[in-house]
């Protein structure tokens, strides 16, 4: 029996959009739960159904029908206010595109999320950045405008960024798409590191070698979850992919 807390859980989620006359039913009846400490990736292909979820377990979008509880609260008994609040103290994002601001150094882009929160002193602020960049291997960095880093180094930004928080969890959205094969592997190894330290993570992707770094894979059809299973020896995967080859064209 898993005794881990339940950070994520989703019963009989439903999220139909109106296009015209057409109803289209996104999500038809999702059940999930993600424990703590779990590294979950959310697979399916275009128009499965997976954006949709993550839109909904980051605060992004209201379901239609069902329940989402975050960390124990019923995400639909808040209002926007309470939402946008919750969403700043409990959720980490990571994006494909990084969304960093172009005239702002790599440590005050981190410093972001905590303006939000009045309880933390610029020094503190400060601080806790800095401690974000060290942990995903910036620390020489913090000074640089995003045009003066590599598209790796920029999503570690974003991964900094995510963390400053101390979320309970991170959401990431194909966050290793803009990067070549090398990097991703290499941006998924900090995310598995980070995992391995205790962050719960879930990861949205439609690539099967990127889901090898995580410790579930949930996979959506048509608006439903058609299978879940466990990676098995993930460190074993995930090591191998580091170690393989990379082509010409793929750098």
């Amino acid at each position: 029996m898993d005794t881990r807390k339940t950070i994520i859980e989703v019963k009989d989620l439903r999220k139909d959009f109106q296009v015209g006359e057409i109803t289209v039913r996104a999500l038809k009846g999702i059940n999930l739960e993600i424990k703590e400490g779990e590294f979950v990736a959310i697979m399916g292909a275009s128009g499965s159904g997976k954006s949709t979820m993550l839109n909904i377990l980051g605060c992004l979008d209201k379901p239609t029908a069902g329940e989402y509880l975050l960390d124990g609260i019923s995400m639909g008994k808040l209002n926007k206010n309470e939402l946008a609040s919750l969403r700043n103290k409990k959720l980490g994002f990571v994006f494909q595109s990084y969304n960093l601001l172009p005239r702002t150094t790599a440590l005050e882009n981190v410093e972001l999320p905590l303006y939000y929160n009045a309880k933390v002193r610029s020094k503190e602020r400060r601080e806790r950045a800095q401690h974000a960049l060290e942990l995903v291997g910036l620390q020489d960095r913090m000074d640089h405008m995003p045009n003066q880093l590599s598209g790796g180094q920029q999503q570690r930004v974003a991964i900094a960024r995510s963390l400053v928080n101390d979320p309970v969890v991170i959401l990431a959205d194909e966050a290793t798409g803009n990067l070549d094969t090398k990097t991703s592997y290499e941006i998924m190894a900090l995310f598995q590191k980070l995992n391995e330290q205790g962050k719960t993570i879930g990861f949205v992707t439609h690539e099967p070698d990127i889901a090898q770094f995580m410790t579930r894979n949930v996979v959506f059809r048509d608006g439903h979850i058609i299978s879940e299973e466990e990676v098995v020896d993930r460190r074993r995967a995930a090591q191998m992919l580091l170690e393989l080859p990379v082509a010409e064209d793929q750098i």
